[in-house]
């Protein structure tokens, strides 16, 4: 009996019913020059037509198809992808991404042979709006490479990696998105994939579009206090509150407290059951004293986060 030889890399699709997106997805992939690669499809579906779509793919890819109940959820249904997986790499992608040409696979293949000590890549990206057309391409400037090489803290300063269809990451790893977060997740499990390995490549080609639409999880979350607050309190006491030394993350909760507007630890206690940290309360009282049209100023504002920091400094954590 022959042994089954397990393909090189592992695309994990978690799909949810929109199968417009996907079918440009899939027909990405059908035309890749690089074909040591599975398609791992995890159905959250409440009906049949992904995996109808699926069926249209038989003979043209290596396709499996996994229909989810009970239905999983964001991003349980990207774990679901990786613990399906057979490859060595875990390529996820989102249903409303695709590869930008018939080479963008094969250019990851490459790095994984070029770098052969490295277990987690990331690429160039453009940022396609769906509503407007408008099209914005991502790059890594030289000095955010240096920030992120420095600590994988400063990605709470800015997502330099994308959303997680831009990454390739060596299922050896054995790390999965915490399914407790929407907003913050995917940074969340960079900093954890970067911490764990020592060692990422950037590769500076725009090798995915990235969809932006109005059903994204991102889109419907951003600054609603009730997501913000409880995801953003469970990361801080995940990470522990060390974290906040880093003067990134600082200003991170400092921009985050003054666009939701908060102004009070009740607000935040009302939110997230679990005490507040001293630094956080310095950080709310002296906001507190500041009118909010005032603080939104960022002549204002910076300088006094920075003075606050450093005020901080004198607390324990």
């Amino acid at each position: 009996m022959s042994m089954q030889v397990s393909p090189f890399i592992s695309i994990c699709i978690p799909a949810y019913k929109r199968v417009d997106y996907l079918k440009r997805l899939l027909d990405s992939i059908v035309i890749q020059q690089f074909r040591d690669f599975e398609v791992v499809l995890t159905d959250d579906s409440p009906d049949i037509t992904v995996s109808e779509l699926c069926k249209q793919y038989s003979g043209r890819m290596n396709l499996r198809y996994f229909k989810n109940d009970p239905v999983l959820g964001t991003p349980e249904n990207w774990n679901e992808g990786i613990r399906q997986a057979r490859g060595e790499w875990i390529k996820i992608m989102h249903d409303d991404d695709w590869f930008t040409n018939d080479m963008a696979l094969a250019r990851f293949h490459e790095q994984t042979l070029n770098y052969p000590d490295c277990r987690f890549f990331f690429s160039a990206f453009q940022n396609v709006d769906e509503d407007s057309g408008k099209i914005e391409t991502v790059r890594c400037s030289s000095w955010e490479l240096f920030l992120l090489r420095s600590s994988p803290l400063h990605l709470f300063k800015k997502v330099y990696v994308g959303n997680p269809s831009c990454t390739l990451v060596r299922r050896d790893l054995d790390l999965f998105y915490d399914n407790r977060f929407k907003y913050v997740v995917d940074f969340e499990y960079y900093i954890r994939c970067i911490q764990k390995t020592g060692e990422w490549r950037y590769i500076d080609e725009v090798l995915l579009q990235i969809g932006f639409n109005k059903e994204q999880v991102t889109k419907y979350t951003f600054r609603v206090k009730e997501v913000q607050i409880p995801e953003n309190h469970l990361l801080l006491e995940k990470m522990g509150a060390g974290i906040l030394r880093n003067i990134l993350v600082f200003d991170y909760y400092w921009r985050l407290y003054r666009n939701l507007e908060i102004r009070s630890t009740q607000e935040i206690e009302a939110l997230y059951n679990a005490p507040v940290h001293p630094i956080i309360r310095c950080m709310l009282r002296i906001q507190g004293k500041l009118p909010a049209n005032l603080l939104k100023s960022g002549f204002v504002s910076k300088p006094m986060m920075c003075l606050t920091y450093l005020r901080s400094l004198l607390i324990s954590v």
